[in-house]
């Protein structure tokens, strides 16, 4: 029997009023699909914090730190875009306003204070990350992200055990 288009209208209606994102038969989440639009573009946001800091950064370790920022996050933003296009869930590219002005106003800062301001917010930011992906990590549903999660976790761990001591050690400095 041919029912047109109106074949796709229950799911489609499903996904519009549910928050799910749909290829074909599978389904994400809308915890899933709302922590994957929001952890590309703050893994982007890294990024860009990251390359600020191997420019502005007055400390040799700061600066080493941003290239891994840049790194690791560059990478962690290419698999979960992949992921997130396999998912059927639309993300952006565009850093939200809140990072945008965060760069804006470390560009500013002269390179002993950029040190202090971009440590403290890389600090503040890894430690509200890892809360998030141990949470994702056992709160997931779909299995592909999950796996992802439990992967990258270590990752941002030893970021955060790497800035902390770098701010211990800028602490004991002064």
């Amino acid at each position: 029997m041919r029912m047109g288009g109106w074949a796709m209208a229950g799911p489609v209606l499903a996904s519009a009023l549910f928050g799910t994102s749909i290829v074909g038969a599978q389904t994400v989440s809308r915890s899933d699909t709302k922590f994957i639009q929001h952890a590309v573009p703050a893994n982007l946001a890294e990024v860009e914090l990251g390359k600020l800091a191997q420019d502005k950064a007055g400390d040799q370790r700061i600066r080493q730190f941003g290239e891994r920022m840049a790194s690791d996050h560059s990478q962690a933003a290419k698999e979960l875009q992949q992921l997130a296009s396999e998912k059927g869930v639309s993300v952006g590219s565009d850093l939200p306003s809140s990072d945008l002005r965060l760069r804006d106003r470390l560009a500013k800062l002269q390179p002993s204070v950029f040190d202090r301001e971009y440590v403290k917010e890389m600090v503040k930011d890894h430690k509200k990350d890892v809360a998030e992906f141990r949470r994702m990590s056992e709160k997931a549903q779909d299995p592909t992200l999950k796996a992802w999660v439990v992967k990258t976790l270590p990752t941002l761990e030893d970021h955060l055990k790497t800035i902390e001591n770098l701010e211990a050690s800028l602490t004991a400095q002064r």
